[in-house]
């Protein structure tokens, strides 16, 4: 009798952690870059902390679970994504993310690799406001779009320095542009909203392109070369959870 009063003790406590897990939410951050005009753009990745809150009750700042790394950002673009890490919650409201840097930040231009001079500020953490209602048992992807042409800063004495633009978006509440322009090749590709601008893309050799994490609503999107010749103007609307496809887009001379 004693044995089996335990076994269900046991199980009982088993089922109700159980119980008590399923009613977190899990929360998976991932990394990808808009490109750029540099062969490598390496980012040190120390670390990515969440600030939540429950009915109006601060949770304060919790870490995800990620292993530090450094990112090659050129090679996460037009799709491409790496994960840095998840994190499991109760349901609430994730109000900033905050990506903590390291010090071993380069750039590779002409073949020769350049440290980015990283402020104190970005190193203590980069906040990135978020608006983001998580509800229980419910698996979420957030996406940090960091911009990487529009991110580094040349400056006169022929060094480099990191200010990072990152977009934060979550992929269930938006939509996404492509296309391809003719001829293929590398071109300067901006996406407004009215006269702001909401992001930056460089075509892909074979003139693909993809741009991430739009809101609902109707986008202008401009075509540069970059031998210049009068842009190319498109206009499209974006709706939540699709990919809006401009076809094909053919610059001018």
């Amino acid at each position: 009798m004693k044995k089996l009063l335990f076994s269900m003790t046991a199980f009982l406590a088993v089922a109700f952690m159980s119980c008590e897990e399923d009613k977190n939410a899990r929360l998976e951050v991932w990394l990808t870059d808009a490109p750029a005009r540099y062969e490598a753009v390496k980012v040190d990745v120390q670390g990515v902390e969440i600030h939540s809150n429950e009915n109006d009750n601060d949770r304060g700042w919790q870490s995800l679970n990620i292993t530090p790394q450094i990112y090659d950002l050129l090679t996460l673009t037009n799709g491409e994504e790496a994960k840095l890490g998840d994190l499991e919650l109760p349901g609430g409201r994730v109000s900033q993310i905050r990506l903590i840097l390291g010090d071993n930040n380069t750039v590779v231009v002409d073949g020769t690799e350049h440290p980015l001079a990283t402020p104190s500020a970005q190193q203590s953490g980069l906040k990135l406001q978020l608006n983001q209602v998580l509800s229980e048992g419910v698996t979420y992807k957030l996406v940090l779009d960091f911009d990487a042409a529009r991110s580094i800063v040349e400056t006169g004495d022929g060094t480099y320095s990191l200010k990072p633009v990152i977009r934060v978006f979550s992929e269930a509440t938006t939509g996404a542009i492509k296309g391809v322009v003719d001829p293929a090749g590398e071109v300067n590709i901006t996406v407004k909203s009215g006269d702001e601008v909401v992001a930056t893309t460089i075509s892909n050799e074979d003139g693909g392109f993809l741009i991430r994490g739009l809101g609902e609503g109707s986008y202008t999107v401009e075509f540069e070369s970059p031998e210049g010749g009068t842009p190319v103007v498109k206009t499209i609307e974006v709706s939540v959870g699709e990919v809006a496809d401009l076809g094909t887009v053919t610059l001018t001379e």
